[in-house]
């Protein structure tokens, strides 16, 4: 007999504490099979796009931005928020241009991530696109981004401050390592092609 999660638990009521800019706070009262009780506390986010933008010779387009929450500030991918109803892709085009001020074409989807599946419903697009340049805008930065600055990093060095703990943002480790992985396979491909002809 396979096990069906969603027969584990009851939901006996549901509580909306609040209602955020940026998420709102649910807190369920559920019961088990067994009869206990407990409470499920849900952070309802509407998720967003993450931008991994390269520039020729693999030069990757970040942002630096102050963190509130952990008070630090952190060396991330472009990313932002999705309005209601609005396609990944959208917003990631958006998010890029506004927070760099650069524009991408021929955009690729990597992935879609959960990023904190035991309490959030946050779930953050990945997307790729090697065919970047700059906008005519420039940067459009919203208020709380005004201390935003746009770095240009070496995709191989990026990996390398992953594994010494300098990026430790968790769409950003993801978009970068997935990218950097695709590309190293589309060159191994290449250079098989290569060899065969």
């Amino acid at each position: 007999m396979s096990f069906n999660p969603r027969m584990a638990l009851k939901l006996l009521k549901r509580n909306r504490l609040y209602d955020g800019k940026v998420f709102s706070v649910v807190v369920d009262e559920v019961e088990y099979p067994s009869g206990n009780k407990s409470i499920r506390e849900v952070a309802e986010h509407p998720g967003g796009s993450v931008a991994v933008a390269l520039l020729p010779h693999d030069r990757l387009i970040m942002v630096r931005q102050h963190r509130y929450p952990i008070d630090k500030t952190e060396l991330e991918l472009p990313a932002g928020k999705l309005n209601p109803g609005e396609d990944p892709l959208e917003c990631v085009v958006r998010e890029l241009e506004e927070e760099t001020g650069y524009v991408g074409e021929n955009w690729r989807k990597l992935t879609a991530i959960y990023t904190t599946p035991g309490f959030c419903t946050e779930q953050l697009h990945i997307f790729l696109t090697t065919d970047v340049k700059p906008s005519s805008k420039g940067q459009t930065l919203e208020e709380g981004e005004y201390t935003m600055s746009v770095e240009i990093i070496p995709l191989h060095r990026a990996v390398e401050m992953i594994e010494r703990q300098e990026i430790v943002d968790g769409k950003t480790i993801c978009g970068i390592l997935l990218a950097e992985r695709l590309l190293r396979k589309t060159q191994l491909t290449t250079e098989n092609k290569k060899l065969k002809t």
